[in-house]
């Protein structure tokens, strides 16, 4: 078990994809109706590390992009959000860079990615055995890492390193079903990573898929602080979550906001949850701090663009009403 303490150095390394995300503009503009688009970062991984720098921490990202134009755009975007990119490597041949096009629509948005052949899985071992684990506070993860060869032998082997080095693992399960060669090889694979990993995050739908019941999830989730982890949160949407620690669990609602379109809302409840702990802040604190992260970037254009700094973040706490159950 790691000691989560280690997270107040606030320099994290963050494994997975960046992409580009094409919104169809104006905002609430249908995809085939659209006559032009702004292009953004995107990807979960590299959204995670966009919201902790925003939030005042350091991010590394380790992940391969395509050599091409899109994919010197995401290493451009992450210069310019102030993400480390030293580990992030170009892959040549046919391999493409992660590419979403999406809408800034409530109701009936549609998202339509692209990731056939996509370059963040050919992330090998080599790639991941580059850094030195000592230098940060915790090595992050979403469960789109895992979907495919090489990548996902690789995460697991940043596990092994992170470990050693004494590094709290956290992750975000993330599951997209479009990524995996079958429900059922994606539950193993879940599973085995979730019993490493110290902070677990995702939500009822991901945990009960997990669980192989959609009853189960909560269950799934109690079970891993059973088998080893120090924190999970069971995200349920409006309902809002369920924190489960080793001295208990709380439930935590969601705070009431003019939402514009429902994708970035866990990206940047983890950034900013994590960034609280790292802080030295209460769990249920953490929480808060993470539900009030997603309110506002789901009232806003964009994924990565729309993450909070911690002053906007402090400000929104203090003029709107808590959280609702």
């Amino acid at each position: 078990m790691a000691d989560l303490a280690r997270l107040s150095d606030r320099n994290f390394l963050v494994i997975g994809r960046a992409g580009m995300d094409l919104y169809a503009d104006p905002p609430g503009t249908r995809t085939e109706e659209a006559t032009r688009f702004t292009a953004a970062l995107g990807g979960s991984s590299a959204n995670i590390a966009a919201a902790l720098v925003r939030q005042g921490c350091r991010a590394s990202l380790v992940t391969c992009v395509s050599d091409d134009a899109v994919g010197r755009f995401c290493l451009h975007q992450l210069d310019a959000y102030g993400i480390d990119r030293t580990h992030v490597r170009s892959v040549a041949g046919e391999a493409r860079n992660s590419l979403a096009v999406v809408e800034t629509r409530l109701e009936d948005c549609q998202s339509v990615i692209y990731r056939n052949n996509a370059a963040d899985f050919a992330m090998t071992a080599s790639d991941i055995e580059r850094p030195d684990y000592a230098r940060y506070a915790a090595l992050i993860t979403t469960g789109t890492v895992l979907a495919a060869e090489p990548s996902r032998a690789a995460a697991f082997r940043a596990f092994e390193l992170a470990r050693a080095a004494g590094l709290p693992l956290i992750f975000d399960v993330d599951y997209r079903p479009y990524s995996w060669p079958s429900a059922a090889v994606a539950a193993d694979v879940y599973s085995r990573a979730g019993a490493l990993c110290d902070v677990i995050v995702g939500n009822d739908v991901e945990f009960g898929f997990m669980a192989g019941d959609a009853e189960k999830g909560l269950d799934k989730a109690r079970s891993l602080i059973a088998s080893g982890a120090q924190i999970v949160v069971y995200k349920r949407g409006e309902k809002g979550s369920v924190t489960v620690t080793r001295d208990g669990e709380f439930a935590t609602g969601i705070f009431p906001t003019q939402a514009l379109k429902p994708t970035g809302a866990g990206d940047s409840f983890l950034g900013a949850f994590v960034a609280a702990l790292a802080e030295g802040r209460p769990v249920g604190e953490a929480v808060l701090r993470g539900s009030a992260a997603a309110a506002m970037v789901v009232a806003r254009v964009g994924c990565a663009p729309a993450m909070p700094t911690r002053t906007e973040l402090d400000a929104f706490l203090a003029t709107h009403p808590g959280p609702t159950l």
